[in-house]
């Protein structure tokens, strides 16, 4: 997760298992906008099985879970963003009915970058173990999956903004409204221990572009006054960033 970081440095800001892991969230968001119900990412899901589930340590509660202490069900569902098709971001995509994987919001349209669909299909030696057909492969062939060409508005205050580095079409989300904005780093920067922009993923398949875009979307963040939005932090998911005397501060704000 931190890349060419050594592991002193690191393990202050996260400290590893006995198995070497750390803890990690898989925040997804909910949002209103233009009358429709948009979730961006849908996490690993409960496909994986007991082998993948105990390396990855993966436990609940899970995004089915969440979604029903808020009245809501997978027919409530307008519009799944994808930010990019590792198993972590998408997994929920889909769940298994009768031996077939199928689409776990019957009623939404899933929403991914061209680019990064053509990818999944055929991966890298390097990150194939991040894709997993059945996330994704369904929704396409029964038409449910749409492939964006770069930046999109999708519905009133929800803009796509492609932003390569982790992979070379991942997305981030945009949310206006109010007089306020924030924005969803997805894979970008992951936590907030991430925020110093050397601080790269060893997964990212571009890490100076990385490096390029965190610096770049940092910027916008921090003078625009956004909400920052972590897709993997498991304590902050929302926070403010100041500069204050050369050094950057981090304002956490309380979700639910």
């Amino acid at each position: 997760m931190f890349g060419v970081i050594p592991k002193p440095l690191w393990e202050k800001k996260m400290s590893p298992d006995e198995r070497n892991r750390i803890t990690l969230g898989m925040n997804c968001l909910l949002v209103f906008a233009g009358g429709k119900r948009i979730l961006v990412e849908t996490g690993a899901g409960d496909k994986m099985g007991s082998k993948l589930g105990d390396v990855y340590g993966l436990t609940g509660p899970f995004l089915l879970e969440r979604l029903r202490e808020r009245d809501l069900h997978p027919q409530d569902i307008d519009v799944v963003i994808n930010t990019h098709l590792h198993f972590d971001h998408c997994g929920g995509n889909t769940r298994m009915q009768e031996g077939k994987a199928v689409a776990t919001f019957r009623n939404a349209r899933y929403v991914v970058q061209r680019g990064e669909f053509e990818h999944a299909q055929k991966p890298t030696e390097r990150d194939r173990a991040s894709y997993f057909a059945e996330n994704y492969m369904p929704l396409y062939e029964s038409g449910k999956l749409s492939l964006l060409e770069n930046d999109r508005v999708i519905a009133s205050g929800v803009e796509l903004i492609r932003v390569p580095g982790h992979t070379a079409n991942m997305q981030c989300v945009k949310l206006s409204g109010g007089g306020k904005t924030a924005f969803f780093f997805a894979d970008l920067i992951p936590t907030t221990a991430h925020l110093s922009p050397p601080w790269i993923m060893g997964y990212d398949l571009y890490p100076m572009l990385t490096l390029e875009n965190k610096k770049k979307w940092l910027s916008e963040v921090i003078h625009g006054e956004w909400l920052a939005l972590f897709g993997h932090d498991p304590v902050i998911q929302a926070a403010y960033l100041r500069e204050h005397a050369g050094k950057l501060e981090i304002e956490p704000v309380k979700v639910d």
